[in-house]
C-alpha cells in the first residue's frame, strides 16, 4: 500500500470496495480524522489530498466532498469487504 498515493478528481461510488479504495485506505482514514477534529475542508484537501484549494477550487472541493463521502461510505459498509478479503494482507 503506498503511502502517498495519486489522488483522483473522484473517488469511486460503486457498491464494493475497489482496488482504489484498498489502495487509499489510509487517505480516507486521515479525511476521517480530520472530520472529527473539525479540520477546514481547505487545509485538508491541501495536506490530505495534495491539491491546492486555491489554484484549483472547484477540483480540491469535490475531490474532498467525494472522498469524505467515500471514507464514511467504507467506514459504514466497506470495512466487510476487507474483512472477507484478509486485509491488509500480509507482507511476506
Amino acid at each position: 500500500m503506498s503511502l502517498d498515493p495519486k489522488i483522483a478528481d473522484l473517488a469511486p461510488s460503486a457498491p464494493d470496495l475497489t482496488p482504489y479504495d484498498e489502495r487509499h485506505a489510509v487517505i480516507y482514514m486521515r479525511l476521517l480524522d480530520a472530520e472529527a477534529d473539525n479540520a477546514d475542508w481547505r487545509e485538508v484537501a491541501r495536506i490530505v489530498l495534495g491539491i491546492d484549494p486555491t489554484l484549483e477550487p472547484d477540483r480540491a472541493r469535490s475531490a474532498f466532498e467525494s472522498h469524505l463521502t467515500r471514507a464514511k461510505w467504507a467506514a459504514r459498509h466497506g470495512y466487510r469487504d476487507l474483512l472477507r478479503r484478509a486485509w491488509p494482507k500480509s507482507e511476506e
